[in-house]
């Protein structure tokens, strides 16, 4: 029997089959932004799988998504997506796979913290947090074994806590967050700003915003390029400080990072590490609290970490 694992990403949704013990036997992807209409995308999805596989080996659906609701099984207010303020996915998953087949959604981050306690670099932790760095960033925040969901099924949003009142602006409608500094969308951000004060040579310049991925300013950085090295280490320095006040909310055993900005390696953490132990109050250090990456693919993690969600609260 398997799970399916949806991840909703501003930029890709990524979905597959995984079973029990975390081998995933089928993966696939989809533009997000190409589907105006979340049922759509549902059918799109739906109408792949089923080809594949019966509705008899399907146990259930999980969902990870921003500003995922745990409670109710909506996307409420998302600030990446296309989509209405409150679209009820959940629901919809449902509506189209029938025969009484259930779908849990939560959080992105939510779900990658659970794939990470499962199949990655958490298991047997009960206390730890999981940043994800993709288009924003999320944080999914496990303690005694548990997810922290909040009175309203929204908690750990840690990508829109406050940078700077005076900063830039955010799709969520706020100014400063912190995930228009530090994600895939905040370094290129940051990018063009330094091209804009600097004078040196970079690799970078010529590059139009859309093809700026995160890859390309690595790739850069790797070369010794003056931009990609000084936007990592403001970037990093941006998320250490701001972990280390995460730190004093969560109390975590680690911290572990995935996703594409992640992917920089310790271009990234390296900067991140050095600003989280400047910052951190005298009482939480010494206490062998790490940020590490995270123990599962790039490629996988989604998939893991949405359907995981299946083996927690649905079957």
């Amino acid at each position: 029997m398997y799970a399916v694992g949806i991840d909703i990403g501003g930029t890709n949704t990524k979905y597959g089959i995984a079973d029990k013990e975390g081998h995933i036997h089928f993966q696939s992807r989809v533009k997000t932004r190409k589907y105006t209409d979340y049922m759509d995308l549902i059918r799109a999805i739906f109408d792949d799988l089923l080809e594949r596989y019966s509705i008899d080996d399907i146990l259930g659906v999980g969902v990870g998504a921003p500003n995922g609701n745990f409670y109710n099984g909506s996307i409420e207010f998302p600030p990446n997506l296309p989509w209405p303020e409150l679209t009820r996915f959940a629901e919809g998953v449902e509506q189209v796979i029938g025969h009484n087949k259930k779908c849990t959604l939560t959080n992105d981050a939510n779900a990658a913290a659970l794939g990470e306690m499962y199949y990655g670099n958490a298991k047997g932790m009960d206390a730890f947090v999981v940043i994800t760095l993709g288009t924003g960033l999320g944080a999914g925040v496990v303690t005694h074994g548990d997810l922290i969901y909040g009175k309203h099924g929204l908690a750990g949003e840690l990508g829109h806590t406050l940078v700077s009142i005076h900063g830039r602006d955010c799709a969520c409608g706020k100014v400063g967050c912190l995930e228009t500094y530090v994600s895939a969308t905040g370094i290129r951000r940051t990018i063009y700003k330094l091209l804009a004060d600097h004078l040196e040579p970079s690799l970078l310049r010529g590059v139009s915003f859309d093809d700026l991925s995160t890859r390309f300013i690595t790739e850069a950085a790797e070369k010794g390029d003056f931009i990609a090295l000084e936007a990592f280490r403001y970037t990093g320095n941006i998320l250490g400080m701001k972990l280390s006040d995460f730190i004093i909310h969560t109390n975590p055993e680690k911290i572990f990072m995935m996703g594409g900005l992640a992917r920089a390696g310790e271009f990234l953490f390296k900067p991140a590490r050095e600003s989280m132990e400047k910052h951190l109050m005298p009482l939480f250090k010494n206490r062998g609290i790490e940020l590490l990456p995270s123990g599962l693919k790039d490629d996988d993690a989604p998939i893991l970490g949405a359907s995981s969600l299946v083996w927690k609260y649905l079957v």
